[in-house]
């Protein structure tokens, strides 16, 4: 009976006329205990019937985090990752409670970036990833919870989806790598992070397209995050250096293109041109000069200039 009037409350919740009166008569606070119950049919309708009339709707959003709703959507998570119907309604309801700074205080304390990350890794369909990355995405802006999706793994799961669309040309697919791009440009952000810093600069800049991925080619991007001061910390210059040299002579000029523009960007601040002249950089470039690539010889120039002139 109690798994039929939650159907019902959810079908009823799809009309945006009956919202209202739904939130008059407290069927929020009379279905949220609902959640706690170990029948997934019952688990669905009631996700859906809370998550339908508390759409779009702040404060009822910041009262169900308040009456505890967090612990038991984690725990769907949890007990019924492989519930496709289950983890769609969980993701979509997280999804709109994300962006609301006490749920994230609340999320910070359970292991819902261990289940987001297994979810990221699982999924196969676009809109599956979109929901995804758009939890990710906010919850990446807390610092607790940025370094709890770095213990999970979720750089590699990153790069696993990159890689898997790299050079493809379809809309959807390009939403998608700019998504996780995103991402992992945000999850490099904050103090807090820095100690994963090292772990993402090894990870990803063994190739052009992770080069680009990670943010280092766009000028915009590496002035406006404020990364480069960092990067040049923990050695990122030579490991870009490191690469350009084993590829100074190849014709595919890629990879020497991304990585100096890498380097240009990385020299932009002062105090980053101090540290690279005093490590050696300006001779290890001048040694790549032999290349006879105009293109190549022209950057590596240009990057000359800028930590000889100031520029």
């Amino acid at each position: 009976c109690a798994v039929k009037a939650a159907q019902v409350l959810s079908e009823i919740a799809k009309n945006e006329e009956m919202k209202k009166p739904c939130i008059e008569a407290d069927l929020v606070p009379t279905l949220i205990p609902l959640l706690e119950s170990t029948d997934q049919e019952m688990l669905l309708h009631a996700g859906r019937a809370i998550g339908r009339i508390c759409y779009d709707n702040r404060e009822l959003q910041e009262e169900l985090v308040k009456v505890g709703v967090i612990t038991p959507l984690v725990r769907v998570l949890t007990d019924y990752a492989e519930s496709e119907p289950l983890v769609h309604v969980d993701l979509l309801a997280l999804c709109n409670l994300a962006d609301l700074d006490t749920a994230k205080e609340a999320l910070s304390k359970t292991k819902v970036a261990e289940q987001l990350v297994k979810q990221l890794r699982r999924a196969e369909n676009h809109e599956r990833l979109e929901i995804i990355f758009e939890v990710l995405q906010a919850l990446a802006e807390n610092d607790a919870l940025k370094v709890q999706l770095v213990e999970a793994g979720v750089q590699e799961v990153l790069s696993e989806i990159l890689m898997r669309l790299q050079g493809s040309s379809q809309a959807e697919n390009t939403c998608i790598v700019k998504a996780a791009s995103d991402l992992i440009v945000s999850l490099l952000l904050g103090v807090h992070v820095i100690l994963n810093y090292s772990y993402f600069v090894m990870y990803y800049s063994k190739s052009v397209y992770k080069l680009q991925t990670f943010g280092l080619t766009n000028e915009r991007t590496s002035l406006q995050h404020g990364n480069c001061v960092r990067m040049v910390q923990l050695g990122v210059i030579h490991q870009l250096l490191d690469l350009l040299e084993k590829h100074v002579e190849s014709e595919d000029i890629s990879v020497q293109h991304a990585a100096l523009s890498a380097l240009r960007n990385l020299a932009i601040p002062a105090v980053s041109k101090v540290q690279m002249l005093e490590e050696g950089v300006a001779e290890r470039i001048q040694t790549l000069l032999k290349s006879e690539i105009p293109p190549v010889q022209f950057k590596l120039f240009e990057t000359l200039r800028m930590l000889a002139d100031g520029q």
